[in-house]
């Protein structure tokens, strides 16, 4: 598949998990389903960050969730180059209800559109915190993306 300028390849989509499609494009707009940390079909990590889990660990996962959000897009549309801007990233994170470093784990989605799209990976987003996600994720990333129209 695609690669940045580092030279790492985006992993393959993963396959929706329910009755829906990874990304929507309409009118020269893409906006993706929730992705979440999966490796081949798998959920790579499991929990609540402040309980079972550090803000490292799931900086990470959000970091492999941004990249299926990428990698679905560019699927989708036809390659990376076809990506023209992302709009807006929204970061569900399932924790405690007295954790508050929501915004440094969404850092690790947002450095991860940065290495795959450089500045047409700068994007608005919401870090939002909740109480639990599908499949026991820690983390879920959704993208709106500004996409070459065919």
């Amino acid at each position: 598949m695609a690669e940045p300028a580092g030279g790492e390849t985006l992993p393959a989509p993963p396959a929706p998990q329910g009755h829906y499609v990874p990304v929507v494009v309409h009118a020269g707009i893409a906006y993706t389903a929730g992705m979440t940390p999966r490796v081949d079909g798998q959920l790579a990590v499991r929990g609540l960050v402040g309980a079972a889990l550090t803000v490292a660990e799931v900086r990470a996962a959000a970091r492999l969730a941004a990249s299926n959000a990428v990698a679905a897009v560019a699927e989708a549309v036809g390659g990376l180059d076809r990506v023209r801007r992302c709009l807006r990233m929204t970061v569900y994170v399932a924790c405690r209800p007295d954790f508050t470093q929501h915004s440094a784990v969404a850092d690790g989605a947002s450095e991860a559109l940065r290495d795959w799209l450089g500045e047409r990976g700068a994007v608005a987003r919401s870090a939002v915190g909740v109480s639990s996600l599908p499949s026991g994720a820690p983390v879920e990333v959704e993208l709106t993306v500004a996409v070459t129209a065919d």
